[in-house]
């Protein structure tokens, strides 16, 4: 089964979803390091089966320079074209460093990015600002806008942005391409404003955390809130979300519900889960995590089926009758003295950004 594919509207094109390698970075597995030879494997088996978009950051340690080994083994076949994998890094300036931020650092880290990644270009660059209090948010992105000027990106993207500073940057003039948001059965954020406005600007959204850190599965169900340890720091942050959404009892609820609806369709919870999110209103991609080539079949299953009107109104008609996180996508993790924002490292690059 083959990836599905979404064109944008000047024709670049990617697959629905995006191989995310945030789990690649140092330090984000509890549970000792991964086998990076068996990871490899899993971008060849990926690359086969359609899914050509990858997911990084420049604050993701080591991934950028993992995916450009992948992207220099490409190239020693002289059939391969650049633009036949897509990579989707970001721009992630340090929290303390917002203010020093000028356009001679924002294109060496541009330049960085590039050279990790083996690439001449950068496909999108997804811009994301720590601090909407500090200034030079809109000065940054439009840093970004005139390194796309200047061919070093393709396509100037954000991330974790709410909607009044999504709006600010359109209003300023920064063509931005898409904008990636977490969006779950758990976290539905950004229904409040946040997926209207980008369906009326034709901002298609790249959503990400639509597994929870992989608690969207069937190997979850039935199990008690103190049978669970977290596995990677990523599930740190979605037990918190869950325990403020659903809670463990309407997470078990729905665990059911997924499993009835997938036994029905062969396939298993998370590839309901990916697709419910594929199937909302502006909806372009969903980032999945790949850390072993295990989960390469399971991925391509997403696109072997659909859900109806049923199944879908069904879905919708349980998580609404709980709450939805309060504020806009990303705010609870930018309030200070906030337990999301407690377990958030705004500092990655302290030594080279000092």
């Amino acid at each position: 089964m083959k990836a599905e594919r979404y064109t944008f509207s000047d024709g670049y094109g990617i697959s629905r979803v995006l191989n995310g390698c945030w789990q690649l970075s140092l330090g984000h597995s509890l549970n000792g390091p991964l086998d990076f030879d068996d990871v490899k494997k899993a971008f060849y088996q990926l690359r086969e089966r359609g899914f050509t978009t990858f997911d990084c950051a420049d604050i993701y340690t080591g991934a950028e320079e993992f995916i450009g080994e992948f992207i220099a083994e490409l190239k020693k076949d002289p059939s391969f074209k650049e633009e036949e994998i897509q990579i989707h890094t970001k721009y992630v300036p340090d929290i303390e460093y917002l203010s020093k931020v000028d356009y001679d650092f924002t294109r060496s880290i541009i330049e960085r990015s590039i050279s990790r990644l083996n690439k001449t270009y950068l496909d999108v660059v997804q811009f994301h600002w720590w601090d909407y209090e500090v200034d030079g948010m809109v000065r940054t992105a439009k840093y970004l806008q005139r390194l796309k000027e200047e061919g070093l990106i393709r396509h100037v993207s954000v991330t974790n942005f709410d909607t009044d500073h999504l709006k600010m940057l359109v209003d300023a003039g920064v063509e931005i391409t898409s904008c990636q948001a977490q969006y779950s059965f758990f976290d539905r954020r950004v229904e409040k404003r946040l997926q209207s406005y980008c369906k009326e600007n034709d901002i298609p959204l790249i959503c990400y955390g639509t597994l929870a850190g992989g608690f969207l599965s069937e190997r979850y169900l039935g199990k008690k809130q103190e049978e669970i340890s977290p596995e990677t720091r990523s599930q740190v942050k979605y037990m918190q979300v869950i325990e403020d959404s659903l809670g463990w009892e309407g997470y078990q609820g729905l665990l059911k519900m997924l499993k009835e609806i997938a036994d029905g369709h062969g396939v298993a919870v998370s590839q309901v889960a990916t697709r419910f999110i594929l199937q909302q209103e502006a909806v372009a991609a969903a980032v999945i995590g790949i850390r072993n080539s295990r989960h390469v079949e399971d991925n391509a299953k997403i696109f072997s089926f659909e859900l109806d009107e049923n199944e879908m109104g069904k879905l919708r008609e349980y998580i609404d009758t709980f709450p939805i996180l309060p504020g806009e996508p990303f705010e609870l993790e930018r309030t200070i003295g906030s337990k999301y924002r407690n377990i958030m490292h705004m500092n990655i690059n302290e030594e080279e950004q000092s």
